[in-house]
């Protein structure tokens, strides 16, 4: 008579932790937990806590065998690296042990289960070093069970340990977490699942795609078990097809997801304003069976990673091809952070229409037409300028939306008016001139005058110049300015006098800045100041006199 073969176990199972080197993740909590020991400072309650699937339990069972482990030769204490092979370690991984006591506080909520509890404390262990107590979902007791542990809770019998896990901490009371030592663990970052579940395929003999595992490892969420039971699910999808390989284009299809690359296609779209291949690109993708919140999210996330990677970071994610970092940079380059900034609250809206519309697929349609249309109206800053200086506001041609105006750019141009203004012999100074002024200085000037204080300061202060020749403009920052700084000053530039300015930056030798000049004279000003024989017999007269400015003119005044 041969074995009957054994039942199949699932990933989350067959793979959960057997002692602290295979928690992933969690290095503070095993740290502290390993000095403790060392120290013989256990503390008598444990509670942790954090979302699902990141090995709340796992750490509760593996705290027991480490306080009962005995070694292999059966004289061993307490240790961080419990043995596995004695027989009280092999009890409690087989969930066994008559000493380590596990229940669930979902389905044992009144007071009658903790006083079972509580009249049990009383006895010793019957075979281990401590009694452990095991609640899992500890938030679901009652406020009077709660209350009946608290004396217990807080001054056990030496031979107890309380190891508590919950997903939602603020439902226990304060009393309870006052007594108990916490530790939060922490969501499993998406690059370690991923090597994790890299590991796992390997040891069941399964070759999986490494974007594969990056999508599996992004949509378990920092959550081991549940990305454990996608990959299970992804094997039997493979194995469905006759294939033993996990695909990327299967992890997308059995969970809905979009193509990354075609939810890229989908933004940049969106930035051309290019409104009929947007719907031709959502039929599509819906078509493919991917769901229109899914859709929206993807679109979410994009334009977060262009934000990130605008401010710098995200350049050597590892979980980013160099495609993708490289048209995320691309795009990042391209907008300003008013255009991304309204992007998301356009695309963050749809999503939540999204969420609760009765027909999702219209309502993504019509959310993103939105966000195309949306993007080409003038921002609260163009419109006040438009006020201020008594123009019209644009208004687009009915059935004629701007589908090649690229509505997320940066604008190389001032929005035109729809009309002349009625007050234009007032606004003459904004007209474009005719010609450049005749230098750097005078150009400053005229964007004081103009209304472009923040840029004629930045070019007061921060701008070397190496070459003043319009329409050309050679300079060198003294100090860092946005990547757009010298695109924005042309564009700027030929607003206010007509022609096409090249800015660029160059590497010859360039003059200090206007402000550094300034600064330059003011001192040699006040040291022939300090040089004149009045000045200097006054200073021998009075040590601690001070000369300083008396107006905004620079004049100067000794003054003791």
């Amino acid at each position: 008579m041969t074995d009957s073969p054994q039942p199949y176990r699932v990933l989350a199972r067959k793979y959960r932790p057997q002692n602290f080197s295979q928690l992933i993740g969690q290095d503070a909590m095993v740290q502290t937990l390993g000095n403790a020991i060392k120290r013989d400072r256990l503390a008598h309650a444990f509670l942790m806590t954090g979302v699902r699937g990141v090995g709340k339990t796992s750490t509760a069972r593996l705290i027991a065998k480490a306080l009962n482990c005995v070694g292999p030769d059966g004289t061993g204490g307490p240790t961080i690296d419990p043995c596995g092979v004695c027989e009280p370690c092999k009890a409690i991984a087989e969930g066994r042990h008559i000493d380590v006591i596990e229940m669930d506080a979902a389905s044992n909520t009144g007071v009658d289960d903790v006083r079972e509890i509580i009249e049990a404390v009383r006895y010793s262990a019957v075979s281990a070093r401590y009694k452990v107590y095991i609640i899992d979902e500890v938030h679901m007791l009652t406020k009077n069970a709660f209350n009946a542990l608290l004396k217990t809770l807080e001054e056990p019998p030496p031979h107890i340990k309380f190891l508590f896990a919950t997903t939602e901490v603020n439902k226990v009371p304060v009393t309870v977490l006052s007594r108990c030592q916490r530790f939060d663990l922490r969501r499993i970052p998406a690059e370690k699942l991923a090597a994790h579940f890299a590991d796992v395929a390997g040891q069941e003999g399964i070759t999986a795609e490494e974007e594969a595992l990056t999508l599996i490892a992004l949509a378990a969420e920092g959550s081991v078990r549940d990305g454990l039971s996608i990959l299970d699910q992804a094997i039997a999808h493979a194995d469905m097809e006759g294939d033993s390989s996990v695909t990327a284009a299967q992890v997308r299809d059995m969970l809905g997801l979009s193509d990354r690359g075609a939810v890229r296609r989908l933004f940049g779209q969106i930035l051309e304003g290019n409104a009929s291949q947007l719907l031709a690109s959502v039929h599509e993708q819906h078509m493919l069976g991917v769901e229109p919140l899914a859709l929206m999210r993807g679109l979410l996330e994009v334009c977060h990673a262009v934000t990130v990677a605008k401010v710098g970071r995200g350049g050597d994610d590892p979980m980013k091809s160099a495609e993708e970092r490289t048209i995320l940079a691309d795009w990042a380059s391209q907008m300003g952070f008013a255009s991304l900034h309204r992007l998301w609250q356009l695309l963050l809206k749809g999503h939540d229409e999204v969420a609760n519309a009765a027909m999702p697929i219209e309502a993504c349609e019509m959310a993103l037409l939105r966000t195309v249309h949306a993007a080409s109206l003038p921002d609260p800053g163009e419109l006040a300028r438009l006020l201020k200086e008594g123009g019209n506001l644009p208004i687009q041609s009915a059935g004629k939306p701007s589908e090649s105006a690229a509505p997320f750019a940066e604008p190389s141009l001032p929005l035109a008016q729809a009309t002349p203004s009625p007050q234009s012999n007032a606004s003459e100074s904004s007209a474009p001139q005719s010609s450049a002024p005749e230098s750097f200085r005078a150009l400053i000037d005229m964007l004081w005058d103009r209304g472009k204080p923040h840029l004629a300061q930045q070019m007061h202060d921060y701008i070397g110049l190496v070459r003043y020749a319009p329409p050309e403009l050679v300079i060198r920052p003294v100090q860092p300015l946005s990547a757009e700084f010298n695109r924005d000053t042309a564009n700027v530039l030929k607003s206010l006098t007509g022609m096409n300015w090249r800015v660029v930056t160059g590497d010859g030798p360039a003059e200090p800045s206007l402000l550094e000049q300034e600064q330059a004279a003011e001192v040699q000003t006040r040291q022939e100041i300090l040089d004149t024989p009045v000045v200097k017999a006054a200073m021998a007269a009075f040590p601690d006199a001070e000369l300083l400015p008396i107006d905004e003119k620079d004049e100067w005044s000794a003054t003791a």
